[in-house]
């Protein structure tokens, strides 16, 4: 890189000897800090050997004859001078710079199709507020936990259709599933096998190593045109792999209110037994949510199972300031030098 003339004497400014300055480098050889601690101790030992060898000297003249001047600090300058020259020495061989380091993160990802049941039945207040509405912010949870996987969504009740498709804008996903209501499929029913082919014709084309298909009902198939088991051979014939979810309680559960304001009751089916063997041939699991808890760990697991290996690319970019205090130590030794090789040394000797 070029340097201007301003550059060339950058090292001149004090901001080099700021503390916020110092505390700011990463240090290559720290231990050459250390270093400097032993520059005074040398200078001690220098002039207590001095001062004993003086004690073995005769003096010419009588102590009482004998003046001090405030001349005589000036001996200590050249030692100071060449202190400083070591110290900055010092702090250039540890090698002060600072980092710059960019990571750029990248994963192979995992296509996902979220297929979602929005019958009437998810109506139903065994989950608060309903069955839909607690779906609604789990599955807003899972995307939130995934990393450049393209995720689709399919919902279905007596017909399916394919809401949005494999992307990786999460929250062009988010705004989709906030829309969710029922009055998006006026066909009465729970129409699974549809889904599950809406869902495979999504991923089909799909080149991703790993491709998985979550579905999410409460009810049994009682409506559409294909078979959920022959939809799911298909799903299969794809290399998809398939996990359902049962969502609610059988039996009686509370479903609205009446007119004097009373909760309401009905009993409620679910077709576990299919929704096993759509699992068991998709090569997933099936679970069973009774609860918002319950949902939240499935949706947990089924984000750690399907996790893709996320690889780091790390870029270092590293700017080395030595030359900064290496510059003060050179213009210190010199004004060192200066003092020991002229006449001014014989007014600084004591």
């Amino acid at each position: 890189m070029l340097k201007t003339a301003s550059d060339s004497w950058i090292w001149l400014s004090t901001h080099w000897f700021q503390p916020e300055t110092l505390r700011s480098f990463e240090w290559a050889n720290p231990l050459m800090l250390y270093l400097i601690l032993l520059i005074p101790i040398l200078f001690l030992l220098r002039y207590l050997f001095r001062w004993r060898r003086k004690q073995r000297l005769d003096v010419a003249l009588p102590e009482d004859q004998l003046k001090w001047s405030p001349v005589s600090l000036l001996r200590f300058v050249p030692p100071v001078v060449l202190g400083i020259a070591l110290t900055f020495l010092c702090i250039a061989l540890a090698r002060p710079q600072r980092s710059n380091e960019q990571v750029e993160q990248w994963t192979e990802g995992i296509d996902i199709m979220l297929t979602m049941d929005i019958s009437e039945s998810m109506k139903i207040e065994d989950f608060k507020p309903n069955r839909l509405e607690a779906a609604k912010d789990v599955a807003r949870e899972f995307i939130q936990g995934r990393f450049q996987d393209r995720i689709g969504m399919v919902v279905f009740a007596g017909e399916a259709f394919s809401l949005a498709p494999l992307t990786t804008d999460y929250q062009l996903l988010n705004e989709y599933i906030e829309s969710l209501n029922f009055s998006m499929i006026e066909a009465g029913g729970t129409a699974i096998g549809s889904a599950l082919a809406v869902s495979t014709n999504r991923m089909r084309e799909s080149d991703s190593e790993s491709k998985v298909l979550i579905l999410l009902s409460d009810g049994e198939n009682n409506a559409g045109s294909i078979d959920p088991i022959t939809a799911a051979k298909l799903a299969h014939a794809y290399g998809i792999k398939i996990y359902t979810i049962a969502v609610g309680k059988e039996g009686r559960v509370p479903f609205g209110k009446d007119i004097f304001g009373n909760t309401n009751y009905i009993e409620n089916e679910l077709d576990e037994t299919t929704l096993r063997k759509i699992a068991n041939i998709g090569g997933g699991r099936f679970y069973r949510a009774a609860n918002q808890e319950a949902l939240e760990e499935i949706f947990a697991e089924i984000d750690r199972l399907e996790k893709a290996e996320i690889k780091e690319t790390r870029f270092k970019d590293t700017t080395d300031f030595y030359d900064i205090y290496l510059s003060w130590a050179i213009a210190f030794f010199i004004v060192w030098i200066f003092l020991k090789g002229t006449f001014i040394s014989n007014i600084l000797h004591d």
